[in-house]
């Protein structure tokens, strides 16, 4: 009769343990569902300085600027990230020729290209929002010989401002929504991203050990 009891006892166990796995398993992958949906409804903006001096860096944030001041015109009236990736197709000579401007008025003489690209970003946490590891449609923006530090963030939507302080953060743009792209859902995890830190965590680590080579 004990040894029944025993049994059952470890039959009760078992089937809360296994509750317990199953119920964070299917979470974690409701949530990487969720950030897939994210990453393939946003554009991303990657600046590549020519080095890491100051004036190469300095030149890094003018670029940035006017390449987002010549984005919000651009994406004007487009609703998903299809539509502003086209956009972004039929004007990146127009970018690039804005970027090799503000070159210019620095006093350099570097190339710049910019090209519509998929790349890999870890974990990006800014001051309002986060966005997920994993891959991401990217306008990458290489000045001269691309060795310095990167500059990212959101392209669309325009979530990204020019950091007035000249810090190299961005700032919350009220312009852009998340909203207009990502279901309420998608958006909170986002913009609430303090409450999923630790899932966060898990899909980057899984995004590491699937990312291509």
């Amino acid at each position: 009769m004990n040894n029944i009891l025993k049994l059952k006892k470890k039959a009760c166990i078992y089937t809360a343990v296994i509750s317990v796995v199953s119920f964070f398993a299917l979470n974690s992958l409701y949530f990487a569902a969720r950030c897939a949906n994210v990453r393939e409804n946003v554009l991303r903006l990657h600046i590549i300085a020519n080095s890491d001096s100051a004036e190469d860096q300095a030149l890094k944030l003018a670029v940035r600027d006017r390449l987002l001041e010549t984005g919000a015109d651009i994406f004007y009236g487009a609703e998903n990230i299809g539509e502003a990736a086209e956009k972004i197709e039929f004007s990146s000579s127009e970018l690039e020729n804005r970027a090799r401007e503000a070159v210019k008025e620095y006093g350099f003489d570097y190339g710049v290209s910019v090209n519509l690209t998929e790349e890999y970003f870890d974990t990006r946490a800014y001051e309002n929002f986060t966005m997920p590891a994993g891959y991401y449609r990217a306008v990458k923006v290489v000045i001269g010989e691309g060795e310095g530090r990167n500059w990212w963030c959101v392209m669309f939507p325009p979530l990204c401002l020019p950091a007035a302080s000249g810090s190299g953060e961005p700032e919350r743009n009220n312009g852009g929504s998340l909203h207009a792209v990502l279901t309420d859902g998608e958006a909170n995890i986002v913009e609430q991203s303090s409450k999923y830190e630790v899932r966060f965590k898990i899909v980057e680590i899984y995004e590491k050990l699937t990312r291509r080579k």
